[in-house]
Formats: C-alpha cells, sequence, structure tokens
C-alpha cells in the first residue's frame, strides 16, 4: 500500500448522536443546507459525496441520478445506509480520500464538506477529487477558516498564540486544521479547479446568541451574509462552488465506477467483490458497502 497522510478515522464513533442530534446545532444544519443548495448544479449524472458521514447532507443531492456516499468509517456509512436507505441511487463506499477508488472521470460533481479540515495534505487530497471529475464538473467544498472574528479578537487580546492572518494552516487540535481563505484558494487553483462563488456562513455560531435569539432569525440574517463571502469572508465556516479545468481526465460517466488502487485499471464486478483485471487485488462488498479499506487476501 501506498503511503498516505495520517486519517481522521471515525470508526465506532458516536459522531451522529454526540455532536449533531439534540446538540443545539439546528443553526449550523440549516445555513449549511442553505449554502449547499446555493451552490449545487440543477442536476446531473453523477455526484460523489466524499466524506460523507452519516448522510446528514446527502439527501439534498437528491438531483442526481447515482450518489455516491464515500467515506472512511464504516460506523458513519452504516448510519447513513439506514438514514437513506438502499434502491439504485446510493452507492456506498468505504475508502481513503487520499486513494479513491473511483474511475477517472467518472463524476460530473463532488460535494465535500465538515471533512478538509481533517486532512494534514490538502493539495494530496484535491489532486484526488479533481481526477474523479469529468471537465467543468462542479466541486463544492467547504472550510473551515482561520480568519474569522472570533480568533481576530483573541488574538488582538492576546488570548492565542497563532495569527488568523497567516496564510499557513493551524493545527489546533490533532487532525484539525483552521484554513486562510487564500491558501484554499491558492491549493483549488494548483489542483485544477477555477472558484466560481465563495460563501461565509456560521457567523453566530456562538451558544450566548443561539439560546437567546430566534432560530428562524439567526438563519435568516445568515443567508443575507452569506454572499459576503466572495468579497472577503470573516467567517468560521465557507463554501466554495469550483469548476474542473481543462480537458484530462475526459469524462468517463459510462463506464466502470471503480478503479484498482494498485495500478488503475478498471475493476470487474463480480456480485459480492470488485476485482483487478490485472490480479493486483480484490475488494468486498459486505452489508451494501463496497470496502476499499483493506483488499481480499488470495
Amino acid at each position: 500500500m501506498n503511503d498516505t497522510p495520517p486519517v481522521c478515522d471515525y470508526e465506532g464513533s458516536g459522531y451522529r448522536t454526540d455532536f449533531w442530534e439534540g446538540r443545539g446545532r439546528e443553526y449550523e444544519d440549516l445555513t449549511e443546507r442553505s449554502a449547499l443548495r446555493r451552490l449545487l448544479p440543477s442536476g446531473g449524472r453523477r455526484v460523489a459525496h466524499l466524506g460523507a458521514g452519516f448522510g446528514r447532507m446527502t439527501g439534498e443531492l437528491s438531483a442526481f441520478d447515482q450518489v455516491i456516499v464515500l467515506d472512511y468509517s464504516h460506523t458513519m456509512l452504516r448510519d447513513a445506509r439506514a438514514r437513506l436507505g438502499d434502491g439504485g441511487r446510493y452507492v456506498y463506499v468505504a475508502a481513503d480520500i487520499y486513494r479513491l477508488p473511483l474511475a477517472e472521470g467518472s463524476c460530473d460533481a463532488a460535494v465535500v464538506e465538515r471533512v478538509i479540515h481533517h486532512m494534514a495534505d490538502v493539495p494530496a487530497a484535491l489532486r484526488q477529487i479533481r481526477a474523479i471529475l469529468a471537465p467543468d464538473a462542479v466541486f463544492i467544498l467547504e472550510y473551515a477558516s482561520k480568519r474569522n472574528l472570533k480568533a481576530i479578537l483573541r488574538y488582538a487580546l492576546r488570548r492565542q498564540a497563532w495569527n488568523p492572518f497567516d496564510e499557513a494552516p493551524v493545527e489546533f487540535v490533532a487532525l484539525n486544521f483552521d484554513f486562510h481563505p487564500a491558501y484554499m484558494a491558492r491549493c483549488l487553483r494548483e489542483a485544477g479547479f477555477r472558484t466560481e462563488r465563495r460563501l461565509a456562513l456560521s457567523y453566530f455560531r456562538l451558544g450566548a446568541l443561539k439560546e437567546r435569539v430566534p432560530l428562524w432569525l439567526l438563519v435568516t440574517l445568515d443567508r443575507l451574509l452569506q454572499p459576503t463571502g466572495q468579497i472577503a469572508p470573516f467567517s468560521p465556516s465557507v463554501f466554495t462552488r469550483n469548476v474542473a479545468m481543462g480537458a484530462h481526465p475526459p469524462a468517463a460517466l459510462d463506464g466502470p465506477l471503480f478503479k484498482c488502487l494498485d495500478c488503475g485499471a478498471p475493476l470487474r464486478n463480480d456480485g459480492e467483490t470488485v476485482a483487478c483485471p490485472h490480479g493486483h487485488g480484490r475488494w468486498a462488498r459486505r452489508d451494501g458497502i463496497y470496502d476499499f479499506k483493506e483488499p481480499l487476501s488470495g
């Protein structure tokens, strides 16, 4: 297996129940849905929801014919499958974003939200994402911004050591990063994306505000402020709509979905396994989930 950066593994975690459900994050959920709806294309053939977790936002992708629900955690994918169901639209995949098993050019859209802040090597992750996208595909990326108003105030009062205006990423907890908008813009450009739109959101992500101000008002104000991200986002969360530039890889929306992690050849589907035609690897489909974390032996 190729060396890859460390991965933040949510296997066995209670992320759905411990962080989201009943945890007072309705404001964050609604504003993120609002931003995603503003940026998504009207429809498409195949979208990859990378780092989909338990599928909280996956339902927003209903305009696509097929949705690839990909996460590193089997726990998250089992929750997503219970939430979304089986059917032909959803394909559940356990895999590492640094080693995506999706064929080049096989998707005409991708969504990554609440994920890139766990990536120690953002350029490597973005290169993998660009490779699975057809020319002119839309890529929606959300990232945690270090240049937010709270961080600026804390820095001014000398209550934090790192400078929110420094473009280098800051790792405030192991495998939890905040990024400067200029840094992310450069990484996207170098990976082969053109950023069309940028939204700033979650300005009101403060417990005191959420306790005292009606939810509908916070969400309305947030929606009004989101377009300020096009000029200068100073929010803790930034959503971007990006377009895959260039003619390579060519669109392969009608070809095989999976590729070999070792040689890149299209995988042969044998029912409950997918296999490299050159014998480089076989991967299982268990409980409705294609498992690319560990190849089958033999």
